[in-house]
C-alpha cells in the first residue's frame, strides 16, 4: 500500500540507532504513524519539529502496519514560532488535543483549524479566540459539541450569555439571570466565528467553558490527566 499526502508532525522518537518514529496528522487519513529511515540525523533536526508541515510519502504492506515515512520539507512552522513562548505552549496543547482523535480517524474540519490555527500564530495574527474554538471543534468532533444557537429554556436566539453546565446549551440573560451562580459565562467571540478578541478576562471564560466540558467528556472519563500545557497557558494569560 501507497499513499501520498500533505501533514503535520505531531510528535518524533528515536527508533533503533539512526531512524524515527513519527507521528503525523493528515486531512485524509488522520493521525498515522511512520518510520523515517536516517531520521535522527543532523539532516533532518530542523525538519522533524512538531507543528511542521510536510509532504508524507506513506509506504507499507497493509494499512495497518507501521509503515515508512518518505519525507519533504513544506513549511517549517516550529522555528517561525520559536520566539513566541506562548504559540509554542499552544502549539502543545493543540497536538495533545489531535491525540485524543482515533488513529487512522480522519477529521477535514478539525485538520483545516488546526492549519489555519498555525498560519494565524505563525504572522502574529490575534489567535487565542481561535484556540479556544480550536477545542471545542474538537470536543464536536468527539461527538460532545455544545449548542449555542438558542436558549435551551425558551428558544431566543438573542442575548445568549450563558451556557448550562448540565445540557451544554446557550441560556439567554433574561431565562439565566436568577440562576447565574449555576451557568458557565459565554463570551461573545464564540458565538460569531468571524470575531477576534484579545480580551484577556473573555478569554479566560473561554477557556474556562472548553476546559470544563473537555474534562467531563475527555479527561475525566478516560481517567487521564489534564493537559499541564493548557494550565501553563492560561497561567501565562492571567499575567498579562
Amino acid at each position: 500500500m501507497e499513499w501520498k499526502e500533505t501533514g503535520f508532525i505531531l510528535g518524533v522518537r528515536p527508533y533503533g540507532e539512526t531512524s524515527a518514529l513519527l507521528e503525523s496528522w493528515t486531512r485524509d487519513h488522520g493521525r498515522a504513524m511512520g518510520l523515517v529511515r536516517g531520521g535522527l540525523s543532523r539532516r533532518w533536526k530542523g525538519i522533524l519539529q512538531p507543528g511542521n508541515r510536510i509532504v508524507l510519502n506513506w509506504r507499507g504492506r497493509f494499512s495497518e502496519q507501521l509503515g515508512v515515512f518518505i519525507v519533504e520539507a513544506d513549511h517549517l512552522y516550529a522555528s517561525e514560532l520559536m520566539n513566541c513562548p506562548l504559540a509554542l505552549l499552544a502549539l502543545n496543547v493543540m497536538n495533545e488535543l489531535v491525540h485524543i482523535i482515533p488513529e487512522r480517524d480522519p477529521h477535514p474540519r478539525l485538520f483545516d483549524s488546526y492549519e489555519h490555527l498555525l498560519n494565524a500564530m505563525s504572522k502574529g495574527y490575534v489567535w487565542l479566540a481561535d484556540l479556544v474554538r480550536f477545542e471545542l471543534k474538537v470536543l464536536s468532533e468527539l461527538g460532545f459539541g455544545i449548542d449555542l444557537t438558542s436558549c435551551v429554556a425558551t428558544g431566543d436566539v438573542d442575548n445568549l450569555v450563558y451556557v448550562s453546565p448540565r445540557s451544554g446549551r446557550a441560556v439567554s440573560r433574561s431565562a439565566g439571570l436568577p440562576y447565574s451562580d449555576r451557568l458557565l459565562p459565554l463570551p461573545p467571540f464564540l458565538l460569531d466565528d468571524t470575531l477576534v478578541t484579545n480580551d484577556i478576562p473573555l478569554l479566560l471564560q473561554g477557556f474556562k467553558l472548553a476546559g470544563f466540558f473537555l474534562d467531563r467528556h475527555v479527561y475525566s472519563f478516560r481517567k487521564i490527566a489534564p493537559s499541564c500545557m493548557r494550565e501553563i497557558l492560561i497561567k501565562r494569560l492571567i499575567l498579562l
